[in-house]
């Protein structure tokens, strides 16, 4: 719907007046940028947005301090900076995420919406001389990506990873004396336990997680003071050191005044290193995903190892099919991640000189694939790992048909009688044991022990070895 200049105000900017919706908070620059990038219709992420409230509110803290603020105007900006963080204007936030490669548009729209909410008919607050003071796009929004990345990460997608490693840990826990057939290029290979097969799939999440805190230590250092190219101009010297103070207390996280502002303003190379460990957390969620659809697949045609919560109708001709949604919704996040890490090491290369030019880019990929892992781990915890059974009757009569489980009688046989033994067990359909019983005339007692598949799963040299494997 065409808006009516009626219900229009005039505002003006350093190029001139422009009408603004009535009951916008914002003002010209940003009525500039909703004309101007029509192109996607998505917004800066909320995670973003509140960074920027605590950015501007840390800036007017530290300003009032330093008195380069009048205190009136100071406590105001504080006061409205902080209603942004909490989210009550997210509404007044419309600029696309396609825009100016620096982010000027969405420091002005934060600039703008808190100077209208700290300004009364007895206060004019300005959003440049005053929102802005001692700032610069080019410094507020490296650090705003900072900040929001940094905080999504220690709130949300660190504690995400951890529950959902317990929830495996917890689950292999409860079956470590079930054996089942191991599988290497999908074929069949030597047997380990449920609990070593999850147990894999927890340390990759500690690993993971690990290298996500590693990547913060270098995530938490804040360009900000060092305003248009990083010398800092029109920044109190002090002001940097004491932004970093505050927006750790205001964020609940730690940071730290950043050593080189020029490094922090013309690369994001600690943002791509975090997107990087992104990628790497989403392989490792697609592995667990792609084993949990294999294990589960069936019930009759495939390995039918597992079954996994039956959450919906699979399909709207079969009755009775049920797929396994979860791992398939997860294997589409872990899609999506390491499309946004293609992305944002594009975006990463695009420093030019003394500022990258798309930092919005590198911001909503990073920001919407940290969401989009935090809600997907936790939906593999409590839909998938937490409800999966496993089928052990059919597990064990695979486990005992297992031609390579002859591998332990390599010691004792040699690997080509060995092999024989494995040939013709899988083409007659029986038992290993029978099999090498007939061939090798060794006591079935004494087979029965080489061939455990327990005592297979915890490795070593098996009994009558004599000479090298």
């Amino acid at each position: 719907m065409a808006r009516s200049p009626a219900n229009d105000r005039v505002e003006h900017d350093s190029m001139g007046e422009l009408q603004v919706p009535a009951d916008a908070l914002w003002g010209a620059q940003t009525q500039r940028a909703v004309e101007n990038f029509p192109i996607s219709g998505q917004r800066m992420p909320r995670g973003f947005i509140e960074a920027l409230g605590v950015i501007k509110a840390s800036a007017a803290e530290v300003n009032g301090r330093l008195k380069l603020l009048d205190p009136g105007v100071a406590a105001a900006i504080v006061d409205a900076g902080q209603r942004v963080a909490d989210g009550e204007f997210d509404a007044h936030f419309p600029v696309d995420v396609f825009q100016t490669g620096s982010g000027t548009s969405s420091n002005m729209n934060a600039n703008e919406v808190i100077a209208h909410v700290a300004s009364t008919a007895k206060r004019r607050v300005h959003p440049n001389d005053h929102v802005n003071l001692g700032q610069s796009s080019n410094d507020v929004i490296p650090t705003a990506i900072r900040v929001s990345a940094m905080v999504a990460c220690v709130r949300d997608l660190l504690p995400a990873v951890r529950y959902l490693e317990a929830a495996i840990r917890k689950k292999a826990k409860s079956l470590t004396k079930v054996t089942k057939t191991g599988r290497t290029h999908l074929m069949d290979a030597m047997p380990v336990t449920f609990a070593q097969e999850f147990g894999a799939w927890a340390s990759q999440l500690d690993s993971a997680a690990m290298r996500i805190e590693d990547s913060l230590g270098r995530l938490r250092r804040l360009p900000i003071g060092g305003t248009a190219v990083g010398t800092g101009i029109n920044a109190d010297p002090r002001f940097g050191e004491q932004m970093a103070k505050a927006i750790s207390k205001r964020a609940g996280a730690r940071f730290e005044a950043a050593a080189d502002r020029f490094e922090g303003i013309a690369s994001q190379d600690d943002a791509i290193e975090l997107s990087g460990q992104l990628n790497a957390l989403a392989v490792a969620l697609m592995k667990i995903a792609n084993d949990l659809r294999w294990m589960n697949s069936g019930p009759l045609a495939g390995l039918g190892e597992i079954e996994l919560p039956a959450l919906q109708p699979g399909s709207s001709i079969m009755p009775g099919k049920v797929n396994p949604v979860i791992p398939e919704a997860v294997a589409m996040v872990c899609a999506q991640v390491i499309g946004h890490h293609a992305a944002i090491t594009v975006a990463g290369q695009s420093g030019n000189f003394q500022l990258n030019v798309m930092l919005p880019l590198i911001a909503y990929d990073l920001l919407d694939g940290i969401g989009l892992l935090t809600n997907v781990t936790r939906l593999l915890a409590d839909r998938a790992i937490v409800g999966l059974k496993v089928r052990e009757d059919r597990v064990r009569e695979t486990l005992d048909r297992n031609p390579i489980l002859v591998t332990a009688l390599n010691p004792v046989i040699g690997y080509e009688k060995a092999a024989a033994i494995a040939k013709q067990a899988y083409k007659e359909g029986r038992p290993v044991l029978d099999v090498a019983a007939e061939a090798t005339g060794m006591p079935r007692e004494q087979l029965r022990r080489l061939l455990d598949p327990a005592a297979l799963t915890q490795g070593g040299i098996r009994e009558g070895m004599s000479g090298g494997g």
